[in-house]
């Protein structure tokens, strides 16, 4: 049986040499629990790039002029065996400018500033080690 194909944004934003994982609530549909980046699926008739300016937009309330883009990575392919998806991670990762404007929305319980190489240490969605490497 094929698996559901789906494209999704990976969004890292980094101040201050820390990136910023988010906690994922019990309304969201995949992985709650859990941390990540700032994502979401890619709407049709949106770029990548499009839509992690709408994910970053929704999820912190961060607009155009409050982060820069440092690095749009190489897409990786994520195969979730158990809910059968593979998920096709576009990653990116953004300096934030004005981290005081920062406010999460409801797909989120907290949020955190990182040391890049502690994620490992968090119960992250799948790969996100491997999705802050196409960026770091």
């Amino acid at each position: 049986m094929a698996m559901e194909e789906r494209h999704v944004v990976t969004c890292f934003l980094e101040y201050d040499n820390k990136i910023l994982l988010l906690r994922r609530s019990e309304r969201v549909g995949t992985y709650r629990g859990r941390w990540a980046g700032v994502s979401g699926y890619i709407e049709e008739g949106n770029s990548p790039y499009e839509q992690a300016l709408e994910e970053i937009g929704e999820e912190t309330g961060l607009g155009d002029e409050d982060i820069q883009v440092v690095r749009e990575g190489e897409p990786l392919e994520v195969i979730d065996e158990e809910i059968g998806r593979k998920w096709i991670v576009h990653p990116f990762r953004f300096r934030v400018i004005r981290p005081e404007k920062m406010e999460i929305d409801w797909e989120h319980t907290e949020m955190k500033w990182i040391d890049p190489e502690e994620i490992a240490k968090y119960e992250t969605v799948p790969n996100l080690v491997e999705t802050w490497e196409r960026v770091a």
